[in-house]
């Protein structure tokens, strides 16, 4: 039997990436890996999956297909359009669209997006999900650098810091994940 994902979609279509967000001390980074696997061979290793949205307002990575996630990067950067400073408004409706319309459906991604006052986890199943503790991962090592960063969380490193560590944690596990990260942060309202 295979493994399935959230979206009830096979568990390899999501191998090739770790992205990771978390919120602490003023700041909300995002951090991405750089690898991009076909199966067992890496294909590049300085992928930029992280980027800002937008007017840079919004900072989002994804993981899963490339031009999947460009299509939903696009999609909810029209929604922002439509709904400036209101992310969760503009992530339920990207959500529902996602749910709803038959080409969207098909898009295999899930997508981690952070503005100055909320983080959310999208997937293709319509959720759209706050992370607990300001800390979320996603990929085929974001359940590692979840974990590295809930054990560093307490500490004195900063948010970058933590995102860091917790990324090259990932890297030494998990075989889809390298260390040439791409991070953006923004300044939140804590």
């Amino acid at each position: 039997m295979q493994n399935m994902n959230s979206s009830g979609t096979s568990e390899s279509l999501w191998h090739g990436t770790t992205i990771m967000t978390v919120r602490k001390g003023g700041k909300v980074v995002v951090a991405g890996d750089g690898q991009v696997s076909l199966g067992n061979t890496v294909i590049k290793a300085n992928a930029h999956k992280v980027r800002a949205l937008g007017d840079g307002g919004v900072i989002g990575g994804f993981a899963g297909a490339t031009a999947d996630a460009f299509t939903l990067f696009e999609r909810l950067e029209n929604k922002l359009e439509r709904f400036p400073d209101q992310l969760k408004r503009a992530c339920v409706e990207l959500a529902k669209d996602w749910r709803t319309d038959r080409y969207l459906r098909r898009l295999e991604a899930m997508m981690i997006v952070a503005d100055k006052s909320e983080s959310l986890v999208l997937t293709g199943t319509g959720d759209v999900l706050e992370p607990e503790g300001g800390l979320m991962g996603i990929g085929s090592g974001g359940n590692y650098a979840l974990a590295a960063a809930r054990a560093l969380i307490d500490t004195d490193m900063s948010a970058e810091d933590i995102a860091r560590k917790a990324m090259a944690v990932a890297a030494e596990i998990c075989v889809f994940t390298n260390d040439q990260l791409v991070v953006e942060s923004l300044d939140t309202d804590a």
